[in-house]
């Protein structure tokens, strides 16, 4: 399993090579919808994104690395081995009730 700090590096790495690439993107196409937005614009644009896409890849890698995903299942298991109780004849399945 991954540690949380190597995949904060994951996460700002793939930030600041993401980041790079929609400057250039975002310098590349906005002219062809007709927004016409200084260099310092587009960085400022691309400093916004970069916060949320941060927060997003961290999360998305903690979730799928495990930490998230064994409370799950560690609730989903505890949620249905329960025991059902005892119903009375002819109201149910009959089984032993917990103790």
């Amino acid at each position: 399993m991954q540690s949380r700090w190597m995949s904060f590096v994951e996460a700002v790495t793939n930030i600041v090579v993401g980041y790079g690439l929609a400057i250039l993107t975002q310098i590349i196409v906005f002219p062809l919808f007709g927004l016409h937005a200084s260099l310092s614009e587009n960085l400022l644009i691309g400093c916004f994104f970069v916060g949320v896409s941060l927060i997003r890849s961290f999360a998305i890698r903690r979730l799928f690395d495990g930490e998230w995903m064994t409370r799950f299942h560690r609730r989903d298991r505890e949620l249905t081995n329960r025991q059902p109780r005892l119903t009375r004849i002819g109201q149910g399945r009959e089984t032993t009730q917990r103790p």
